[in-house]
């Protein structure tokens, strides 16, 4: 490694992975199982369809989730955690169990204009 290099850091690959705004909500949404476009927006509320399906596509990119399409009208297409994603899991409940032990003390979003 050269000077210029930065230091090799196993958070920095975890964040390429689901460093996105909303990766981390769709595979909390897929925990439970299989689910269609639909039913992971509605879950989520707050995610336009662009910003979740480019989500999609970054976590099917890495591995994290699989895209099956049925060729059928109209077209339907299931997401699911792959076991990789599956592996997550355990750590995205550590991060909600942190969350509600420290609720108080986190700062509440900013208030988005209208």
């Amino acid at each position: 490694m050269s000077d210029t290099e930065p230091a090799a850091c196993p958070i920095h690959d975890v964040q390429r992975l689901i460093g996105g705004k909303w990766c981390f909500v769709v595979l909390w949404h897929l925990r439970d199982g299989t689910r269609r476009f639909a039913e992971i927006e509605r879950a989520i509320g707050d995610v336009s369809a662009k910003a979740l399906t480019e989500s999609l596509r970054h976590l099917e990119r890495e591995g994290l989730l699989t895209r099956t399409a049925y060729p059928t009208i109209p077209p339907r297409v299931d997401y699911a955690l792959t076991p990789l994603g599956r592996s997550l899991v355990p750590i995205l409940e550590s991060l909600q169990d942190w969350s509600i032990r420290h609720k108080g003390e986190l700062r509440p979003p900013p208030k988005t204009e209208v």
